[in-house]
């Protein structure tokens, strides 16, 4: 398998190219076979120069809708076998007529082959960034690389340069030609857009960075927190204090650059979650990612280790925790609370005891959960031991102010109280201890134990079978909180997953990297077999697959609930096929939405012009009525205004009919604006106005001719049926990196934005009440073909009122 190298830049024109090419020469000075298998210079001088003394192939030429185009020739590259190859423009479509619609697939198959591959990318065309660059720029984005491809690289080398520096570039024709600098510079190259592209670079690398510190950490059995940047980690429970213990976290975390914020809660059996409320959970998760954090949950038996365990995992840096709730006489009978338990064991990790309202205050419910702790399972035959002797003590310095009856009920009481404490065994030993000293040193003869008389046989009786009732009672509520707890916390695991789900995170690798973090293991895969480690817990997923989990050994009440996340991802399994499926159905639907639209409209729609141009002719045939020769002459015109509209009807509709089977033929060539702009606007109807700036300072584009035509005419005609009579359609074209943006302004009542879609929909007049000005094709086939060669077609405000319609296209001296 060959390696990746792969040099990304925040914009054009940083020097990816020519950091690409200097890494190749570098290789080469030291004997590796490098090739340069694609690299696009764009007429830079320097970059050019690094050329020099490169070993070049040849390239691949395509032929598609009758245009020649060049492409890496992959087979001449896996023919000529080097070690490395220089591909340039990773993020290149290639033109049909190759093995691989996008060139980064080109790459892959280079690195299978194993020849190292040196690329470049810009941080615009990452699919992750895709609407982010597009906000920023307002510049949309064609060509598109899936993240995963740039992150399985060896390495990612950044190619920076700040904002200032890059526009110097441009402004001294380093980048583009002179004619399209001053456009470049008001557009993308805004500076405010070439700082926010640079921080986009800076933080995705950054995070790339960071991925591989965390895989180096766990291939190394590294645990120890290493602070390379904050990480604060706040600890959920669902109670009410949640809200302000994610706003102080959210504030450590902006306190420095790139910090990260991460929310966990624990679902867990001890008993120790009580009060957590899901509908809190759902709020706080909400509130979470609202401040650009992550919600996590995972499964411990224990809240402190299994906090601990989370934040060590993702290497935070400070952990955020509310301080107890419980009251004082609380904190006294338990001991030491969560809190001091994670301050002890926290190591490297900083934590921060945040106060809240209910600090003190106990909790809001009493807790249906208890359950006996090692410590009171300890201490309960201890307190069953000198309970009964601290109280014999009491009672023998106050000897003779209680009698016997009264001395008896408290030592029962006594036996209860260990008994809830304690459970079983330490209700026993308490029962025994009590009654003996009862017997000893307050039943008659004082001083001795004496089993023959009924009273002492019936007190200790008494006192075993109360005992023993007691201490039954308590287990079994203790193994029915148990049951509870469990149920319960599965449930707000479960919950948890569902609300993923429903929020659409339902992907597959999304799905088990929540799993695999759910449960606290090393890794979470899907296999098409089961695989032979015995260590590696597995279960089944549908008839061909498995999830297979690695790490811990997992306990059988964790293994139902880990059966409830394989059903979900057997769901996402078979929700992925069915998307598949109709993925190949929908383009079959569509046709069918098509032709009956298609079917609508000549049926309806053509009924105007037919009838006119009919009735004219027929008036002209008549022989009964003599027409002067205006009359003559306007029935003409009418006839033919009539079949001029119907012809534009029935083209428009085979065009969309042809677009929409794929089988519009293209033949796409340089084409200067002026040698289209002639034809469109003689079928403008007279009254209309067109104001046409000079366009000699503008390149020509790669365009089929009579389609462009085809596409500006309509702009055009839409435009002047909204423009008011008083004012002209205006007409504008600049160029914009490699392309070349036409701007047809009107001054019409322009468009809300949630409409702005529709208008492209075949057949939609939005609001048009007059049937006669067409089917409703115009701007939906001025779309569509533009998309067909390799063109964007979107609206915008126009300044001061209307709507204006930009179409970009490729530059012809710069499409390849």
């Amino acid at each position: 398998m060959g390696r990746l190298k792969v040099y990304l830049g925040a914009a054009p024109g940083v020097g990816k190219t020519y950091r690409m090419l200097d890494e190749a020469r570098r290789r080469a000075d030291r004997g590796t076979d490098v090739v340069v298998a694609y690299v696009e210079c764009h007429k830079r001088p320097h970059t050019l120069a690094k050329l020099a003394g490169l070993e070049v192939l040849p390239r691949a030429q395509r032929t598609y809708r009758g245009g020649e185009f060049e492409e890496m020739d992959l087979d001449g590259v896996l023919e000529r076998r080097p070690g490395v190859a220089v591909v340039d423009e990773l993020a290149h479509s290639n033109i049909p007529g190759g093995r691989h619609a996008k060139r980064w697939q080109d790459i892959e198959e280079l690195l299978a082959a194993g020849i190292d591959v040196v690329t470049a990318v810009n941080i615009q065309h990452l699919e992750s960034l895709k609407d982010v660059v597009e906000k920023i720029t307002r510049v949309p984005q064609q060509e598109n690389v899936p993240d995963e491809v740039v992150r399985r690289a060896h390495e990612i080398e950044l190619v920076d340069m700040p904002a200032p520096a890059l526009r110097r570039r441009m402004a001294h024709g380093n980048i583009y030609a002179p004619e399209k600098v001053d456009a470049a510079l008001a557009n993308y190259f805004r500076v405010g857009n070439l700082t926010a592209l640079r921080e986009l670079a800076l933080l995705w690398v950054a995070d790339s960075v960071d991925d591989a510190l965390q895989k180096y950490r766990f291939e190394h059995g590294i645990d120890r927190v290493w602070e390379t940047r904050e990480r604060v980690v706040v600890a959920l429970t669902g109670g009410p204090e949640g809200e302000t213990l994610i706003r102080r976290a959210a504030r450590i975390a902006d306190r420095s650059v790139g910090g990260d914020l991460l929310a966990v809660h624990v679902a867990r059996s001890d008993g120790l979650a009580a009060g957590s409320s899901p509908a809190a959970l759902a709020r706080q998760r909400a509130l979470v990612e609202s401040l650009g954090g992550s919600y996590h949950s995972v499964v411990g038996d224990d809240i402190a280790t299994a906090l601990l365990e989370f934040a060590r995992a993702e290497n935070a840096t400070q952990l955020v925790v509310g301080t107890s709730s419980r009251g004082r006489l609380e904190r006294f009978v338990t001991g030491r609370g969560i809190g001091e338990t994670i301050v002890a064991l926290s190591g490297d990790i900083d934590v921060h005891m945040v106060t809240h309202e209910r600090a003190g205050r106990g909790r809001q419910l009493p807790s249906r959960r208890r359950t006996l702790s090692t410590r009171r399972l300890i201490a309960g035959p201890v307190v069953g031991l000198v309970l009964p002797v601290l109280l014999t003590l009491l009672l023998d310095g106050t000897r003779g102010t209680l009698n016997l009856t009264s001395e008896a009920l408290l030592f029962l009481l006594a036996v209860v109280a260990v008994a809830c404490v304690g459970g079983v065994v330490s209700a026993v030993v308490a029962s025994i201890t009590a009654s003996l000293l009862l017997n000893y040193w307050f039943m008659p003869p004082v001083g001795q134990f004496t089993f023959s008389d009924v009273n002492s046989v019936l007190a200790t009786v008494v006192f075993a079978v109360v005992a023993g009732t007691v201490a039954a009672v308590v287990d079994r509520s203790l193994r029915l909180s148990r049951r509870s707890a469990r149920a319960t916390a599965e449930a707000e695991t479960l919950s948890s997953l569902a609300g993923s789900i429903v929020r659409g995170d339902q992907a597959i690798p999304a799905l088990l990297e929540r799993t695999r973090e759910t449960f606290g293991m090393d890794s979470a895969e899907l296999t098409s077999a089961p695989v032979t480690d015995t260590a590696a817990v597995q279960v089944p997923i549908g008839e061909e697959a498995h999830l297979v989990l690695r790490g811990r050994t997992l306990p059988s009440s964790e293994r139902k609930v880990l059966a409830a996340f394989a059903a979900h991802v057997t769901v996402a399994v078979e929700r992925a096929q069915l998307a598949e499926a109709a993925a190949e159905i929908e383009p079959v639907r569509a046709a069918d939405r098509m032709r009956t639209a298609l079917l609508a409209a000549v049926s309806h729609d053509l009924r105007t012009p037919l009838a006119a141009g009919w009735a004219a002719i027929a008036s002209l045939r008549s022989r009964d009525v003599e027409f002067t020769d205006e009359d003559r002459d306007e029935l003409l015109a009418t006839a033919d205004e009539s079949m001029a509209r119907l012809g534009r009807l029935i083209d428009n509709l085979l065009d969309m009919s042809r677009l929409q089977a794929g089988a519009l033929n293209l033949n796409l060539r340089a084409t200067a604006l002026e040698e289209v702009l002639p034809t469109a606007l003689e079928s403008l109807p007279p009254q209309s106005r067109v104001d046409i700036p000079c366009l000699n300072a503008v390149p020509a584009v790669l365009a089929d001719p009579p389609l462009l035509e085809r596409v500006v005419a309509n702009l055009l005609s839409n435009a002047a049926r909204h423009t008011p009579p008083d004012r002209a359609v205006l007409l504008t074209a600049s160029t914009l990196d490699d392309r070349v943006e036409v701007r047809v302004i009107d001054r019409g009542p322009g468009l809300p934005a949630e409409d702005r879609e529709r208008a492209f929909v075949p057949f939609q007049r939005l609001g048009d009440t007059d049937n006669t000005t067409g089917v409703g094709l115009g701007l939906a086939l001025a779309r569509g073909l533009t998309e067909a060669m390799s063109g964007t077609l979107t609206p915008e405000d126009t300044p001061g009122g209307g709507l204006t319609m930009v179409l970009s296209l490729p530059a012809a001296d710069l499409a390849h």
